[in-house]
Order: structure tokens, then sequence, then C-alpha cells
């Protein structure tokens, strides 16, 4: 593991045990998060992205858990620990979570206590990890409140979460994340809920408190045009695999795996014609559940090839310099078709 990259993820296998069989919600990831950079993971819902982040976060509750993999976390002292061999309720990962790695996530009002104040959520992650004096700890959740751009915060710090909009919730979830200046954050679709206004300004915000915090990111979303904004990398999931994985000009200028091709293709642009459909893609993503050895995008691929594509689950190859795509058709970095 280099010294610029914070987090390696490597062959991670996240399974649930179920009833009907095992679900692999997550099969076999790889991927790299550098230092003061931002990776983007985009795909449809059931892709595997948020198990992948709660994976990292050690918060798969039964009946899943890690079966295989690594996750190399390079903390503040500079020590290589595999979170994955942690005990996801021990003291070294509590340790970890919130303090260097911290979550947003998908739904505010969801995830915030309606019965305790903000001041108070955000106040025990301060007093947990920072110092244990309360009246300093108000002052530090003050400073992160104004931060975040959170008018009056000695007033909001005694409200409760019912009383704000959904945008000023999100950002009371950013500044609790933020609160103990973590070296990674995972940031799992937190604009969905919110109107385009608000969506911008949440954007913006990330990104100059990851310039203003040396940061790195991790942001998982469905939305191609928040990538194209936020992201230095890119890794497109389907079916609990990575199928592309490259720098975010190569993804949109270059994409090589269909699937890829086929998402930018359903993107509505400026110079499209207001008569033309957006292209789609048909089927849905199947439930990784006692699935046939074979390209998971086989189904609904329009240029699989029946004995080859339908074999054998396709390697995660490298095509050309930091570009990797998981397609058989894909040879001397074009798409065969």
């Amino acid at each position: 593991m280099e010294n610029d990259v914070i987090l390696q993820v490597s062959d991670l296998h996240t399974h649930f045990m179920l009833d009907e069989g095992i679900l692999k919600a997550v099969d076999g990831v790889d991927f790299t998060i550098p230092r003061r950079k931002t990776l983007g993971m985009i795909g449809e819902s059931g892709s595997g992205k948020s198990v992948t982040a709660y994976s990292i976060m050690r918060t798969v509750l039964p009946p899943g858990k890690i079966v295989q993999g690594r996750i190399d976390f390079q903390r503040e002292s500079g020590e290589i620990i595999d979170l994955a061999a942690l005990k996801p309720f021990g003291h070294e990962i509590r340790d970890i979570r919130g303090k260097e790695i911290a979550m947003i996530f998908q739904e505010p009002m969801a995830s915030l206590s309606p019965v305790h104040t903000i001041g108070d959520q955000i106040s025990e992650m301060v007093l947990l990890h920072r110092t244990r004096n309360k009246r300093e700890a108000k002052e530090i959740v003050l400073d992160m409140l104004d931060k975040v751009g959170l008018p009056n915060p000695s007033k909001l710090y005694n409200e409760y979460p019912h009383q704000h909009s959904g945008g000023m919730c999100q950002r009371s979830m950013i500044a609790q994340a933020l609160s103990c200046n973590p070296s990674l954050l995972i940031a799992d679709e937190p604009t969905t809920a919110l109107d385009v206004t608000v969506q911008a300004q949440i954007l913006e915000l990330i990104q100059s408190l990851q310039e203003e915090m040396g940061m790195s990111v991790l942001y998982i979303t469905h939305d191609l045009g928040v990538i194209a904004e936020i992201a230095d990398i890119v890794a497109v999931m389907y079916l609990g695999r990575i199928v592309e994985y490259a720098d975010v000009r190569t993804i949109f200028h270059n994409p090589l795996h269909p699937y890829t091709q086929r998402l930018l293709k359903a993107v509505p642009t400026l110079t499209r014609s207001a008569s033309t459909y957006l292209e789609n893609i048909e089927g849905n993503v199947p439930v990784p559940l006692g699935l046939p050895r074979e390209c998971g995008f086989y189904s609904r691929c329009l240029i699989a090839k029946e004995g080859l594509c339908n074999v054998d689950v396709p390697p995660l190859t490298q095509v050309e310099p930091g570009h990797f795509v998981r397609c058989l058709m894909v040879e001397n970095g074009r798409t065969q078709f």
C-alpha cells in the first residue's frame, strides 16, 4: 500500500446468508482512494454501492458479513490496518469509526434522532473522540455548524430535526460527520432527497470542506452529473462488482464497458433534440442470489455473445494505463461490436 493511498480495498466479498441461499451483495470488489482525492461510485440501485460503504464502516448487520477480502486503511499515525479483520463492535473499529472515517447517510430525517437536539447528537461524537469537556465540545459543535453554513448556530443547537428543512438536516449531518476532522468521508447519496438548488449547495460545501480539511472522499450516487462535477476517479458498479474503473475524464470521454456506455446515453443533454427519446436499459439488475457463472450484464447487454459472455465471470482487466474494464468484448482499448 503506497503512502499516497488512504484506503485500499482488495477482493472484498460481503454476503447475506438468507433462507433462500447466499445473496452476494458485494462480490469481489477492488479499488483504491488516494489522499485528498474523491472516488465516485456509480450504478443502479441494487448494485452493491451502499453495502460496500457499510463494509468499510463495519456496520453490516447479520445475516450479512464480510466473508473474504481486505480493507486496508492508513491511519493518521501512519499505521496500516485491515478493517475487515476487526470485530464490528470492537474497541479498534469504534476508535476509527466517526473519528478517522465518517459517513453522511442518504436520508437525514431517518438518520437523526427525533428525540435529541441537533447539538446533543453532534456533541456525542465530539465528546467520544475529541474532548471530555462539555463546554469545549459545544464550542466545537457551534463552530462546525457555522462552517456548514447554518444560520444562528446557537439557536439551532437546541432545536430538534423536525424543526428544520431537509437541506438544514443534511447540513447538520455533514457537521456531525466532519466534527472530528476525519481523513476519509463516505457520502452515500447525500443529496438524493433534496431539490436541485440545495444539491448544488451541498456539493459545493463538501468540496470546500474537503479542500480545507484535506480529506479523501468516497462519494456514492446514481447521478452522473454529480460524478462529473465532484469525482477524480470513478468506479462503475453492477451486480456487486466493479465493471469499469478509471479517472473521471476517461469514463466520460472513452467509456468501454457496455453498461457504462448505456448509462451515459441515458443522460439528457442540451444538444439532444427535443423530439428524440432518451435511451433506456431494458430489464432490471438481477437479484444476486444463485446466479450462473457469467457476465452479470449478459441478460441486458446488446453486444453479448453466447458461448463467450455466458461462460464465466470476466476479470477486471487493465486495457490502458489506469483504465480497468470487466468485459470480454473489449480488446485493444476498444469495445468490439
